[in-house]
């Protein structure tokens, strides 16, 4: 931008072949010519004219329009559109591409200005002057110029203290010593002098100078910041020992580790209009007020943790110059921090595209930046000074409108909405995708580098995510369901768009948590457990049945031998006793007293034989086909021995050691017994054949013999024969069968069958 010569009111050379006009939000003129360019006019009756010098694509106007954020667009012909945001800070040109270190105001408002490498200089009412080596200036390094309130000039420079006097500059001796690397210069309310120099505090009173050490209780020598408050406190910063208070001549100490400022070296300080001490530091910027301490850094909203130097601007904010450019905080702002009111503070950074030479201020000297009495704020940059009038700073109120831009599912794009504020669809993440992406951003073409953004998915969280300037939203396995993602944004002057943008999406489940599936696991699990209570059920009842057999079984295992004790040993015991006492009668009777004495001991015998049946029925070692068969075997060859007939076994070499149940064994043995004993009694034969047959399941045992025979009898015919029927009845009670008929020999055939081991276990139920 550059100003025409020659300029005659509203009315400058140049300005003919009008092609467009419009206005700016001030109300003043902005006019587009054919060839000349454009030419927009100030309030103060000043003109500045845009053109192919000042970087216009074309001199021939088509269209102007100032926008609602201030910008202007102007369409040429030929040369596409252009778009010119005003500037609103000046540059000093004399101090362009200067190091300024400092600056100050004297009383007729002129500026001086210290520079590091080009000495230092002045500037009133438009002119410039410039001091060096003829004015007395020994050395171009200047870190500090100050003005005190006796209108007296001091220079801190690389050959120590000096002090303007007629237009010169001359060395200030402190008692024959002159302190050099001096970088801070500061007059209290009581106007006694102070110096921060790299050996100590300087202090300057109607007494003379005085320095104050770590000896005195300082806490570092190097002193790099000053400044005092109404309750007569010194507040002096230090590099790497921290901050120190001065008062009554006692040295009281702040340091980093007791949690009360971001670092131990101090750059900046100030006291606001409040009683607020402002303490800047390489880390952060610190407050403290009424013995509460908060700190503030880029995690509360600073564009830069590197404090250069602070300054107020009398209309309620903050400025802050800082490595990485201006920044403006309202102090409101920062107070309610420090209450606890808020966690994230607005600030408005500035830099080369709002007018300054370079995006780095300068640091390490006071006064660094300067208010002058017309209200104008002077900034040292490392290119220059820049100055600005924070009257003219009109904040953007335009809620920044904020877009979602596209969808990325595990880095593929899904959706792409750049044009719609609001997605009219919503989004499907399919089931096994594990990362969401969003991209979003802010239409705020005034500043769009500094928009500040906020999300939140609804949902999954319920607290809003401060986002920075990041333009993503990054999501891992979100569960399955349906969420609603809502951004927001704010523009430079931090307002905030409340209604932002939103887009639905959902997460489908996999099929493991689709209804279909839960619901048949649900039913199969339904039924597992259904399965297993019937199962255990089952089982248990089955096992309480089996009990129940046993028990049963043992009922009749004891009742049947006490049965057979009653019935043979009692019977037998019962005939014993009678002898005896007949024994006892005839005993004058020798004849008598031999036979009842061979009775009792052919009944003692009987008795005998009767224990050790009743014994080997009990003996559970006993219930297998091998002890049956073995065990009636040896009961019929003793048997029919004593009785005097041959007899003959037809039973297998080796017999299997299947079991068979105690009550099978035991009426299959009585069954057996009745047939031989009868076969003794009533057949009149002469030889008898036992026979067995085994198969898989059963065994059939065979007693035949060469007696009369029974053609034709059976228990049916004939039912007073009590034998048949018991044994019939015994082998049907055990699950077995029964018959007789006639022998091929022409005597009698017995068969009995019965079951072998498990083949017998539900016999009877």
């Amino acid at each position: 931008m550059s100003r025409p010569e020659g300029e005659s009111g509203y009315f400058p050379r140049g300005l003919t072949g009008i092609r467009a006009a419009c206005q700016d939000r001030e109300g003043n003129p902005v006019v587009g010519t054919e060839g000349a360019g454009v030419f927009w006019f100030d309030e103060v009756g000043g003109v500045t004219q845009l053109s192919t010098n000042d970087g216009l694509s074309h001199s021939w106007i088509l269209s102007l329009l100032v926008d609602r954020e201030g910008t202007l667009w102007i369409g040429t012909d030929g040369g596409g559109l252009n778009r010119v945001k005003r500037q609103v800070f000046d540059v000093l040109e004399e101090s362009r591409g200067w190091v300024v270190r400092s600056v100050c105001e004297d009383d007729s408002g002129g500026l001086w200005i210290g520079s590091n490498g080009n000495g230092i200089g002045y500037w009133k009412d438009g002119v410039f002057k410039r001091f060096g080596p003829r004015e007395g200036l020994t050395s171009p390094f200047v870190s500090s110029v100050f003005v005190d309130q006796e209108n007296k000039l001091w220079a801190a420079t690389g050959a120590g203290l000096l002090q303007l006097q007629s237009n010169r500059f001359h060395p200030v001796i402190m008692d024959e010593w002159i302190y050099p690397a001096m970088q801070a210069i500061h007059q209290d309310r009581d106007h006694r002098l102070w110096l921060g120099t790299k050996s100590g505090l300087l202090r300057k009173d109607e007494r003379g100078w005085a320095v104050l050490t770590t000896r005195d209780g300082l806490s570092a020598n190097v002193v790099t910041a000053l400044a005092d408050d109404e309750e007569g406190n010194l507040w002096i910063g230090t590099e790497r020992g921290g901050l120190n208070r001065l008062r009554d001549g006692r040295f009281t100490h702040y340091r980093k580790k007791e949690g009360e400022l971001p670092s131990d070296s101090i750059s900046a300080l100030w006291v606001d209009a409040d009683g607020v001490l402002w303490i800047g530091t390489s880390s952060g910027l610190a407050r403290f007020h009424k013995g509460k301490w908060t700190r503030y850094s880029t995690r509360e909203g600073l564009i830069s943790n590197s404090v250069g130097y602070l300054i107020e601007d009398g209309h309620g904010n903050l400025w802050i110059g800082s490595t990485a450019g201006l920044m403006r905080v309202p102090q409101k702002a920062l107070n309610d921090c420090a209450q606890g009111l808020t966690r994230l503070i607005p600030c408005r950074a500035y830099g080369e595209r709002d007018g300054l030479p370079t995006g780095e201020c300068s640091s390490g000297s006071q006064p660094g930046a300067a208010r002058g009495r017309d209200g104008k704020l002077w900034f040292p940059t490392i290119k220059g000074m820049v100055s600005v009038d924070p009257a003219r700073l009109f904040p953007n109120t335009n809620p920044p409108p904020v877009v979602i831009e596209s969808v990325l599912i595990d880095g593929q794009v899904h959706n792409t909405n750049a044009l719609r504020v609001v997605p009219s669809e919503t989004i499907t993440v399919p089931a096994g995708k594990e990362r969401v992406e969003i991209k979003y951003t802010s239409l705020n073409l005034a500043a769009p580098e500094k928009a500040r953004f906020r999300y939140r998915l609804k949902r999954h969280e319920t607290a809003w995510t401060e986002a920075g300037d990041d333009r993503v939203a990054r999501y891992r396995k979100l569960p399955a369901g349906r969420y609603q993602f809502q951004v927001t944004a704010c523009n430079e002057d931090g307002v905030w768009n409340e209604t932002g943008s939103s887009l639905a999406f959902v997460v489908q489940p996999p099929f493991w948590r689709k209804w279909w599936f839960l619901s048949a696991a649900a039913l199969s699990l339904l039924a597992t457990i259904v399965g297993v209570v019937h199962y255990l059920s089952t089982q248990r009842l089955h096992r309480q049945l089996e009990s129940l057999r046993q028990k049963e079984a043992l009922e009749k295992d004891r009742a049947r031998i006490a049965r057979d004790i009653h019935d043979q040993l009692g019977a037998n015991l019962t005939q014993v006793a009678l002898l005896g006492e007949l024994v006892e009668g005839d005993k004058d009777v020798p004849e008598e007293v031999e036979a009842h004495a061979r009775q009792i001991c052919q009944t003692a015998r009987e008795t005998t034989r009767t224990l050790d049946e009743i014994v080997w029925t009990v003996n559970p070692s006993n219930d297998t086909v091998e002890g049956l068969i073995t065990y009636i075997c040896k009961h019929a060859q003793d048997y029919l021995a004593v009785a005097g007939l041959r007899y003959r076994l037809d039973v297998p070499a080796t017999l299997p050691d299947a079991p068979v149940l105690p009550e099978v064994r035991h009426n299959v043995f009585l069954a057996s017994k009745e047939a031989i004993t009868n076969i003794v009694r009533h057949a009149k034969a002469s030889s008898v054949c036992v026979r067995l047959r085994l198969n898989s399941a059963s065994f059939t045992l065979e007693i035949e013999d060469d007696g009369r025979g029974v053609a034709g009898i059976n228990e049916a015919a004939v039912p007073s024969r009590n034998g048949l029927r018991n044994m019939r009845k015994r082998m049907e009670d055990v699950g077995g069968g029964f018959s007789i008929g006639p022998a091929a020999t022409g005597g009698t055939l017995i068969r009995l069958t019965a079951p072998i081991g498990s083949h017998s276990a539900n016999h009877g139920h």
